[in-house]
């Protein structure tokens, strides 16, 4: 069967495997291309059973068999259709649409449903002759590649029809949906699942029952059956479910650590939903349903059944007791090679029939001792012919290959299901809640950003986490997601080296991406948010061994990796897979459901249920359940549910004891990400004209990337932290919003390696932690004096002159115009006289227009003379190594202390202010004293006012 408009994607018999590969709705068959099955033959033949083929050794090429019309169609005679048919039908809190007999009425079953704007299409076809269940060559399945989130909905339809279809259905199936329309409120893919039920009902395809499919969402308290896109934004659950009008047959949801009970309601609120569009596609079917093929159905003979137990029974129960998957799969795989050999080339003969009394056969014929007696008188008695008894022997049986593949496999799973209920010990010897033997450790790949190796029995996941920026992330491009980006992934491999065969590695399979997803899910509630963590998180989990639970080893696997890598976790969690045994009194039992622990690869074929459980002690995250039945019902969900807690609990604890354990660090070679915020509007000087200025400043500094969004938000990501510094401080001078008054001069972004010895080292410290991360323009200034830096020689370029001024540049891109008349306390002809451009100056921001446009004085922050005539050159004594000279003196009461030079002057009040923290305003202005002395400071206090606030006056 296929739910996809690609071809069937069925796995080839390998004559290595440990048993045959068939579907579970049996209606697709996975044989060599060598094998086909033949239903009718002309021919004579000794093969018992109903459907015959060919020997697999003798086969060499493929026959096609197809029926022929006994009587030929008019050529005038036209198609008959059935009339169209369309219903309501209830479909949680709304209803809708149903028509059949509008679009598609050449295929067997074809429905189109509306769920407001959302329309889907889907059609069943089938073949006319039973085949084995060939794919078709070739690697491409259909005209383009399928998206991740079209091949997850296959799997939501595929999954509950196949334990629907009834056994010995062998005509290739195909089951095709569109969405023809979506209005982005009504979402297609529960919808898809009752579409294709619907389908398949009113079809030829025999099956047991009818399906439907709903998604029930949690808002608040409420459940809600079948929610919009709008309900779900805030919605504590998503739910999947699809069942008939008795049973369940799959769940598929994820949650933020739900409890157990509230799932359990949800999915009694679901199977309600369910009942009632079941009860209404009934009585659809029964208006304009075909007739079902059931003289297609064509099964094993039932004394195969007894035939093969006699030959591999005894050997069945000893290979089962093999605890090490491989060894038991190769004895299997002889033994299955032992009973094809003999029911299908050399016979097979009951011990009944052997065992029993001969058989007195008549045989006709002349006694020859007659021949030498002599005849009187010429007579001759032509009747004198003698019956002599010999023992029968009798005929040996010869069946089809396929049947006894079939056969050998339902046994296999019969003889397993009989150890574990009768003896109480599945065939590693665990009991039924027992979980194999857990071992992992972390950092095993040293330049990997976090790795884990998880090992549970022969289960083995090998995660891999990376980190990177958005650049990583991956973009998704699907019908229904509005999100661009995923900023956190799973990718799972399953190669065929974990179970130990050979096989092309290709495209992922639909097997891969569905696992993949499912752990991807278990893990994301866990994840901190983008603004606590702002790195793209990948994680690469490759199944290095398997046998069985391997997605929830990837979850295991993937939380201990991602712990590794340094990713801050909320908490931690684990995965299981468990198993059913339903009908436990056809092997003794007292009829009660049996549940497995960590089930193995024969115990999820042999079994009745895989049901993923992914989560920690307190609720639940994701899960997965299959039924390969009729379906169970809810209290054995609850037993399961509860066991599957204990299992996680157990797991967690052993997670605990990882060795070596999780580092819980980034990585030295993870890339480093700063986030900064900035005002949206300066966002534009950031990207420069077409991306000129940030390619230019990835170029100078060397970051990796800069990611700018429209809330001002800015994301540096560089690989040391010199360059990261380094562009923090380029884009903080681009966006600084400078306020009048600011004086803007040494732009100082780095550490001191020499301060004046008045400075103490616990302060240089201070500075140098603070001088990496944070601009303090006024701070920087009095360092500029402590370090003898004369108040003219500023960091301020002059980068054009113009004939009423110069252009200043304040900062990296950043340019205010400082007007000839504001340059010098002298009238100037030319700005020529007193600069030139290269020439670095500090400058006094007085205006800033409406344009944005700045307004800076160098005239305002030159030395006042008591004439105000000229302007006076200040020349600062210095000693013999060219640091300036500081003198002490008492402190004034009336003034704060200031550094000044020997040679006292009149300067003006200087405001500065970091460009951060907002303009300062000195709101308690240093009254005039009667005497005009300024007072100087002491070398003890000239410290304490290099590291804090100054005002000067």
């Amino acid at each position: 069967m296929l739910a996809n408009p690609s071809s069937l994607h069925t796995r080839p018999y390998s004559p290595h495997s440990s048993h045959f590969s068939l579907s579970n709705n049996r209606c697709k068959l996975s044989l060599s291309p060598n094998c086909p099955r033949l239903i009718n033959s002309t021919n004579s033949s000794k093969f018992r059973s109903l459907s015959l083929l060919l020997s697999r050794r003798k086969c060499t090429r493929t026959f096609t068999v197809k029926a022929l019309s006994t009587e030929p169609e008019s050529a005038d005679a036209a198609p008959t259709f059935s009339e169209p048919v369309s219903v309501k039908i209830p479909f949680g809190d709304r209803d809708i649409l149903v028509e059949t007999g509008y679009m598609g009425r050449q295929a067997s079953g074809s429905v189109t449903v509306t769920d407001g704007e959302t329309i889907v299409y889907t059609s069943v076809c089938l073949v006319d002759v039973p085949t084995a269940g060939r794919t078709s060559g070739g690697f491409f399945k259909r005209e383009g590649r399928t998206k991740d989130h079209e091949v997850l909905v296959c799997r939501l339809i595929d999954r509950p029809l196949r334990p629907t279809m009834l056994k010995g259905f062998y005509h290739e199936t195909q089951i095709l949906s569109w969405v023809l329309s979506y209005d982005g409120l009504h979402s297609p893919d529960a919808l898809a699942i009752t579409t294709a039920g619907i389908a398949v009902a009113l079809s030829e395809v025999p099956h047991s029952k009818t399906i439907a499919g709903v998604r029930v969402g949690l808002v608040g308290d409420k459940f809600v059956v079948n929610p919009t896109t709008k309900e779900m934004e805030d919605s504590e659950l998503d739910l999947l479910l699809a069942g008939s009008d008795n049973a369940i047959l799959m769940i598929e949801g994820y949650c933020n650590f739900l409890s157990e009970e509230k799932l359990l309601q949800a999915v009694q609120v679901g199977q309600d939903a369910v009942l009632a569009i079941c009860h209404a596609v009934e009585a659809l079917v029964k208006k304009c349903g075909k007739p079902k093929m059931l003289d297609s159905v064509k099964l094993p003979p039932p004394e195969l059944y007894k035939h093969v137990e006699e030959i591999a029974g005894e050997e069945l129960v000893q290979v089962l007791q093999i605890r090490n998957k491989i060894p038991r799969r190769k004895a299997l795989s002889s033994l299955e090679e032992k009973v094809l050999t003999i029911l299908t080339e050399k016979g097979y003969v009951s011990k009944d029939e052997t065992l029993g009394t001969a058989e007195i056969i008549p045989d006709l014929f002349e006694d020859e001792d007659e021949d030498d007696e002599v005849v009187v008188d010429g007579e001759v008695d032509e009747g004198d012919v003698h019956i002599r008894p010999i023992p029968w022997k009798p005929t040996p049986l010869l069946f089809s290959e396929v049947d006894v593949k079939i056969v050998f496999k339902e046994v296999t799973s019969k003889f397993l299901r009989r150890r574990i209920v009768e003896g109480g010990k599945r065939s590693d010897g665990r009991y039924a809640d027992g979980i194999r033997p857990i071992n992992s450790r972390c950092g095993l790949l040293p330049r990997a950003h976090g790795s884990a190796l998880f090992t549970r029995g022969e289960t083995q996941s090998l995660a891999v986490v990376t980190l990177g920026d958005k650049q990583m992330a991956q973009r998704i491009d699907n019908l229904v997601d509005d999100d661009d980006v995923k900023r956190f992934y799973l990718q799972y491999s399953f190669p065929p080296s974990c179970v130990g065969e050979v096989g092309r590695i290709g495209a992922p399979s639909r097997r891969e991406i569905g696992h993949g997803t499912l752990a991807e899910r278990a893990l994301e509630p866990i994840l901190p948010s983008d603004d606590d963590f702002p790195y793209t998180v990948r994680v690469e989990s490759t199944i290095t061994e398997s046998n069985g639970s391997s997605s929830m080893a990837s979850v295991c696997g993937g939380c201990l990796a991602l712990q590794d890598a340094g990713v801050p976790l909320k908490c931690s969690i684990a995965g299981i897979a468990m198993g059913l045994v339903l009908d436990t009194e056809e092997f003794g039992g007292d009829g009660t459901p049996l549940i497995l622990s960590d089930i193995t690869g024969s115990e999820d074929a042999s079994g009745d249920m895989d049901f993923k459980v992914a989560g920690n002690e307190d609720g639940i995250t994701a899960f997965q359940m299959d039924i390969k039945v009729g379906g169970i019902t809810l209290p054995v969900m609850r037993k399961a549910l509860q066991q599957a807690k204990d299992g996680r609990r157990h797991i967690l604890a052993e997670m605990l004891k990882c060795s070596p354990p999780p580092s819980n660090r980034l990585s030295t070679y993870a890339p480093l990400i700063h986030i900064m915020k900035v005002h949206p509007e300066k966002i534009n000087l950031i990207i420069g004209s077409g991306g000129k200025k940030v390619k230019g400043i990835i170029e100078e500094t060397g970051v990796e990337a800069i990611d700018t969004e429209d809330d001002g938000t800015v994301k540096i990501t560089a690989r040391d932290l010199s360059s990261l510094e380094k562009c923090k401080a380029i884009i903080s001078n681009l966006t600084m919003v400078p306020t009048v008054g600011d004086i803007i001069g040494i732009s100082f972004v780095g550490y001191l390696s020499h301060f004046p010895p008045n400075i103490s080292p616990i302060k240089q410290r201070k500075f140098n932690s603070k001088a990496c991360i944070h601009h303090y323009p006024a701070k920087e200034m009095f360092y500029n004096h402590a370090l003898g830096i004369p108040p003219n020689n500023g960091n301020c370029e002059i980068k054009s002159i113009a004939p009423y001024g110069v252009f200043v540049e304040i900062a990296p891109g950043r340019e205010g115009l400082c007007h000839i008349s504001e340059l010098s306390s002298n009238w100037l002809a030319k700005a020529e006289e007193v600069v030139k451009v290269g020439d670095r100056v500090d400058v006094k921001l007085i205006e800033v227009n409406d344009k944005g446009q700045l307004r800076l004085s160098r005239k305002a922050l030159l030395p006042e003379t008591d004439d105000g005539a000229a302007e006076e050159k200040i020349e600062q004594p210095k000693d013999k190594v060219g640091t300036p000279k500081f003198e002490s003196s008492p402190r004034s009461n009336s003034q704060e202390g200031t550094l000044l030079p020997q040679k006292k002057v009149k300067v003006f009040k200087r405001v500065a202010s970091p460009a951060k923290e907002g303009p300062y305003i000195n709101k308690e202005r240093t009254k005039k004293s009667g005497s005009k002395a300024v007072s100087s400071i002491s070398s003890k206090d000239r410290s304490s006012l290099v590291d804090g606030e100054a005002k000067i006056g």
